[in-house]
């Protein structure tokens, strides 16, 4: 059978190509299609067990067999919609990012805006460039808020996530979380962007006078 494959970040960038099609025998495992990836795309062997793989927007098991018409994607470490959570190509507004999660009941509301700084590992840094794999990244924004729901009863959080290029100062990231009490809105904000730098698809590029690199391939 044939699945088409779609590549992100520095995979993408070490092919040149955004989708990738690829043979594969009745009964295929996601390790076995790893192997064969490996052999074929130079940059997939390079990450190894790095890279993950989901299918039909969720990151599959080694385990798990492909059936015909998944949708397969292999990604990089990540750099680390609708409703709550949203990924897009405009500048970031905190007020906009509040607003999705304002209610009277909330006596604490703590943001945290990402930016972009001019330096980083050491070099200068010019500007970044964020890749995401969209459906896949605001699906797991959501978990992450439905998450933190669970944990802190009555709290709410709010996500937006930049893509593209963004300058020195430009806001890449807000994540605002609303309680009725400060401690829990506090926790429930850092437990937010905590896990999206972990388990959310959006890779960074960082462009300096010397080159330019994806944050999970630097040594």
């Amino acid at each position: 059978m044939k699945v088409s494959i779609r590549l992100f970040g520095s995979l993408r960038e070490g092919t040149g190509v955004g989708e990738w099609d690829l043979e594969l025998s009745e009964g295929t495992t996601v390790q076995a299609l790893r192997q064969q990836a490996a052999a074929e795309i130079p940059s997939v062997a390079a990450l190894g067990q790095k890279v993950a793989v989901s299918i039909n927007f969720e990151v599959a098991l080694d385990d798990r067999v492909l059936q015909p018409g998944d949708e397969v994607a292999l990604l990089p470490p990540v750099s680390g919609g609708g409703g709550t959570c949203t990924l897009q190509a405009t500048p970031l507004v905190e007020s906009e990012v509040a607003a999705r999660i304002a209610g009277p009941d909330a006596g604490g509301v703590v943001s945290f805006v990402g930016v972009v700084r001019n330096h980083a590992r050491g070099q200068t840094v010019d500007h970044l460039e964020y890749e995401a794999y969209p459906e896949m990244a605001v699906r797991e924004m959501e978990k992450i808020v439905e998450a933190a729901a669970k944990k802190w009863q009555g709290t709410r959080v709010a996500i937006a996530h930049r893509t593209g290029r963004l300058g020195i100062g430009e806001a890449a990231v807000i994540v605002v979380a609303a309680s009725a009490h400060r401690a829990e809105a506090f926790e429930a904000c850092r437990y937010a962007i905590d896990t999206l730098k972990e388990t959310v698809p959006i890779w960074k590029k960082e462009v300096t006078p010397d080159g330019q690199y994806w944050v999970d391939d630097r040594p």
